[in-house]
């Protein structure tokens, strides 16, 4: 407790004029996590108090959650926001009824229990809302954490991994406020870095080698890191797990969503401080945090002062030894095979589009198309190993993301990627013009009702519908009018006329909710053994049946179609 008071004190210093000492989140670990969602306020700046969402007892940001690959985990989100929600597992491989997509949402006072096993090798990933058209305002008031996964394979390596002392997580985002003190989603004239909700931080590190675990939280800026005098670190994990043996840089390059562990050694720098840094300046223009593009007149403003400059983003305040420092770098790291492109299955072609060149801020299309709920833009069989082609043909980056599974990169318009970005990968940069080939297998789970994402991780064009969804087929899936799932029947489906609601387990009083695709309650009752719903009146589309009972919860898509 005294810990975690202290935690809470260092984020409120906040308010005091010049450099903050840096706020660590708290952590959960074990196998059952619940976590609330709730709407907060936080004094960032004089004047107005910032409207913000926590988790837990956090009033910006979340815990991070501790897992053990192989672990069997439960965990209770509990939707205390006043809005609809999702909460999605980034870079977690489980199946889509646990994912937290657009599709899985949860109603304000309504709670979701996914369950799965953790299959990821050790890695830093995260997670944040997935809601339609909500997911850049929902995650820049904080509603988002990190995950730690641990394994074997990561525990019999000499690492530091004393959380918070020498394993340092950083959250990192660059946000914009208005006026009022007020976080702005869209964020193109952000110019506020904060680190685990922190302005202008400095943290205390022992001179011995140190682990930083960067997570990219922002909305749309990319961050070219490096500390000052150019100083070497080496990146030991990116995205989806640990490298084949540490590759030494004095840059990495991480877009939203990307992620990156860097061990640095401060060993006999007692007393010395060095800076974080993000070198922008050496960013090329159409990566957004890299010089501003010429505007035509009609659209927004996206002239960040931060962008195309260098700036600190951490102050590094060097300090004694712990009792067991971690003082060497180690050689060789995990063994890691990359699919092999000879193996592939299949290869898809996306391209990401605007209405033309011109377009700087949007709509951003993928092969010409906006996000559909009710397209499935592939199908994917069970096992396919596949090599999928990206191609921007837009005058700016875009950080492609896809759920479910990590890929390797082939090659960036031919050629071979850099160091740092071999390894377990879920989220690429593709710049402006470009062409990068990834290859993934689709293993473990198949869903022919609920989809997976991809889509842009720049949240503003996630949200204005630069999104597409995939199905994972199996030989023995096959299609069905009738929903069965958690002891309820629902048919037809899709339906014209009427939907029909049974319990197949024991009559008791169930709770039935049905909401749309932008989440508003269209319908509301309760019933006992049975319900028929007259739906001949309700517009076509994607609809969401919520039933909740003494006995059981579930959420389950329905398709009105005329």
């Amino acid at each position: 407790m005294k810990q975690v008071l202290a935690l809470v004190f260092a984020f409120y210093i906040n308010t005091v004029a010049g450099q903050h000492l840096l706020y660590i989140p708290d952590t959960l670990s074990g196998t059952t996590f619940n976590l609330t969602v709730h709407r907060d306020s936080l004094q960032f700046f004089p004047g107005k108090i910032t409207q913000t969402l926590g988790v837990n007892s956090h009033k910006y940001l979340a815990p991070t959650l501790i897992f053990r690959k192989g672990d069997s985990i439960s965990i209770t989100v509990n939707n205390n926001i006043g809005d609809t929600t999702t909460m999605h597992w980034h870079g977690l491989h489980v199946a889509p009824a646990n994912d937290g997509g657009p599709f899985s949402m949860i109603m304000d006072g309504m709670s979701w229990n996914p369950q799965f096993v953790v299959r990821n090798n050790a890695a830093t990933y995260w997670y944040h809302p997935h809601m339609m058209m909500k997911t850049a305002e929902q995650a820049i008031k904080g509603d988002a954490g990190m995950i730690i996964i641990r394994d074997e394979a990561e525990a019999a390596l000499t690492l530091p991994r004393t959380y918070s002392i020498d394993d340092i997580p950083l959250i990192i985002q660059s946000v914009e406020f208005n006026t009022f003190n007020q976080f702005m989603p869209t964020g193109m004239v952000d110019s506020i870095v904060l680190v685990n909700g922190t302005d202008s931080p400095y943290v205390h590190a022992p001179a011995q080698i140190v682990r930083m675990r960067l997570l990219n939280a922002s909305g749309e800026r990319t961050f070219n890191f490096g500390f000052t005098a150019n100083r070497s670190f080496s990146v030991i994990a990116n995205d989806n797990g640990l490298l084949q043996s540490p590759v030494a840089a004095t840059r990495i390059r991480l877009s939203p969503g990307e992620r990156a562990e860097l061990l640095i050694d401060l060993t006999g720098m007692n007393g010395q401080i060095i800076q974080l840094k993000s070198y922008a300046s050496e960013l090329p223009m159409g990566i957004q945090g890299g010089p501003t593009m010429p505007m035509p007149s009609w659209s927004p403003p996206m002239n960040s002062p931060l962008n195309g400059i260098d700036f600190n983003v951490l102050q590094i305040n060097v300090g004694p030894q712990t009792t067991s420092p971690v003082t060497a770098i180690p050689t060789t790291l995990v063994p890691d095979t990359p699919y092999l492109e000879a193996n592939a299955n299949a290869t898809r072609f996306i391209n990401m589009t605007a209405d033309s060149m011109m377009v700087m801020d949007g709509p951003f299309y993928f092969n010409h198309n906006l996000f559909d709920m009710m397209r499935i833009d592939y199908r994917i069989p069970l096992n396919n190993t596949e090599i999928w082609t990206l191609m921007d043909s837009t005058m700016v980056a875009h950080p492609f993301h896809i759920h479910d599974v990590h890929f390797y990169i082939l090659d960036r318009n031919g050629l071979p990627p850099s160091p740092v970005e071999c390894g377990r990968k879920d989220v690429v940069l593709v710049q402006s013009m470009e062409t990068v080939r990834v290859i993934a297998k689709f293993e473990d789970f198949a869903d022919t009702t609920i989809p997976y994402m991809y889509h842009c991780h720049i949240l503003m064009h996630e949200d204005d519908g630069m999104m597409g969804q995939f199905v994972v087929t199996s030989e023995a899936s096959g299609t069905s009018n009738v929903i069965k799932n958690s002891g309820f029947s629902i048919f037809p489906n899709p339906a014209q006329q009427a939907v029909h609601i049974v319990n197949t387990t024991s009559p008791e009083k169930t709770i039935i909710k049905i909401v749309d695709e932008l989440g508003r309650v269209i319908y509301e009752s309760s019933f006992e053994q049975s319900t028929t719903i007259p739906v001949e009146h309700w517009a076509s589309g994607i609809y969401f049946v919520f039933l909740a009972n003494e006995q059981q919860m579930t959420t389950q898509k329905i398709i009105i179609n005329r």
